[in-house]
């Protein structure tokens, strides 16, 4: 065997990262259809096995899109799109890794509660405190978990930056945020999350960033200390 012959798994990945490159630089652009495999292929030198498989794999990630009976597409290359397969690894992570994936959502969340509390406008504001009423009048657990990541979402929205939205939308999707609910039921804390609703909430009115900041860092730093207990129990 010449093992000098490149493995077909580097062959796809070269042409994944080509195909990366002609949409980085303007030569495809976001909604334009993709060339077919073959004019792919031999631009690149590459078989059509290779191009099929590299085609597949960049639709898996949301860069390219199949419209059924048109071709092959380039996304909007919009963060949501492309961060879909990071709500996945939050709903499946079990353990430590969720300890994990808490730390990183109180520097990401902390921080955008901080821009909120600067750019959020009467209206978003409106919206937050819609949620937290709601969220203080009922005892049902899913409606409380409903309200809760409205009332996030609404923040982060609010703070002006889609690709942080995204990333957090990721790292709070219904599933997660379910499992600590139902952990944070049982112990009655209730109570204490909606003070924490509440301070954030206080912060955001008063347009005061660091505050805000640290509302919501002590609020994700909540969960994430209960969850490490429950690790260490």
């Amino acid at each position: 065997m010449d093992q000098s012959a490149p493995q077909k798994g580097t062959v796809t990945q070269r042409a994944i990262e080509e195909v990366k490159a002609m949409i980085g630089e303007g030569r495809l652009e976001p909604g334009q259809r993709l060339p077919t495999e073959r004019d792919l292929a031999t631009r690149l030198g590459i078989s059509r096995s290779s191009m099929r498989e590299a085609i597949r794999a960049l639709t898996v990630m949301g860069v390219l899109e199949a419209r059924h009976g048109s071709g092959i597409y380039v996304t909007r290359l919009e963060a949501g799109d492309l961060l879909e397969t990071f709500g996945v690894v939050a709903d499946l992570s079990r353990g430590p890794r969720l300890v994990e994936l808490l730390e990183v959502r109180r520097v990401l969340e902390s921080t955008a509660t901080a821009l909120a509390a600067a750019r959020i406008t009467t209206g978003q504001l409106a919206e937050v405190e819609k949620h937290l009423a709601a969220m203080n009048a009922t005892d049902d657990p899913e409606e409380i978990l409903s309200h809760d990541l409205a009332f996030h979402r609404a923040i982060t929205l609010a703070a002006g930056n889609d690709t942080m939205a995204a990333i957090l939308e990721g790292l709070s999707s219904r599933t997660f945020r379910a499992r600590v609910w139902r952990g944070y039921q049982e112990e009655g804390a209730f109570e204490r999350t909606r003070r924490e609703h509440a301070r954030i909430h206080r912060a955001l009115l008063a347009r005061d960033p660091e505050a805000a900041r640290a509302a919501a860092a002590a609020h994700v730093g909540e969960v994430e200390e209960w969850l490490r207990a429950q690790l260490d129990g």
